[in-house]
């Protein structure tokens, strides 16, 4: 399996601790996405990808692109340890915590918006981060009060799955910001606890191998 990553990815940085946890190699491609190189949009990346996005893994069976859908094929070829809790309605719950991020906040903070807001609209680097912030925080009040009600030591069961594989990253994305998280303390605590395992620790992003020191 080609992994295409990029250290700095939030969407790259949820699969490479599903690869982690599930005890998967993979050959670890860096697609530098800075905006002043953007190997993303060159051609031979794109040949590979259209999208021109990251994550991507590309299999025997051809290349798959898109980070919740990479998680849950993970999930269905390499079922154990499984990243969603056994009871139906935990799973879904579980999947709608992850998707509050992975569809509500990160879309809106992604590179490419910013990009927008500032060169079509002229938003300056305070409204950027004003931005960020409050995508995140909307996001967060909801999940913070799920953290407080969970009843396991993880959000939804005695290990962390895709819900942690999406708020550790996301958790990331808003102290690279400059946002302060301690108003989120339950969910500051579920990161902790993600942070005493080593899946979690080598996915982050100072430790890859194309990390900017």
């Amino acid at each position: 399996m080609k992994f295409y990553s990029y250290w700095r990815s939030s969407a790259a940085y949820r699969v490479r601790i599903a690869l982690n946890l599930k005890g998967l190699e993979a050959d670890y491609i860096p697609v530098n996405l800075a905006p002043d190189v953007s190997e993303q949009l060159s051609a031979g990346y794109l040949m590979h990808n259209p999208e021109g996005r990251v994550p991507a893994v590309e299999t025997n069976d051809g290349l798959l692109g898109q980070s919740m859908a990479i998680l849950e094929w993970l999930e269905e070829i390499h079922p154990s340890p499984s990243l969603l809790p056994g009871n139906a309605w935990q799973r879904a719950k579980c999947r709608a915590f992850a998707n509050t991020i992975a569809c509500d906040i990160h879309p809106l903070n992604n590179l490419s918006v910013l990009r927008k807001l500032k060169s079509d609209f002229g938003a300056t680097e305070a409204q950027l981060t004003h931005w960020y912030h409050d995508w995140i925080a909307r996001g967060f009040a909801p999940l913070e009060k799920a953290a407080v009600e969970r009843k396991s030591k993880f959000l939804f069961g005695e290990a962390p799955g895709l819900a942690e594989l999406c708020l550790i990253p996301q958790m990331a994305n808003g102290r690279r910001f400059g946002m302060e998280l301690a108003e989120f303390p339950e969910l500051c605590e579920i990161e902790r606890l993600c942070f005493t395992l080593d899946a979690f620790v080598k996915a982050r992003p100072e430790n890859q191998p194309d990390a900017v020191k």
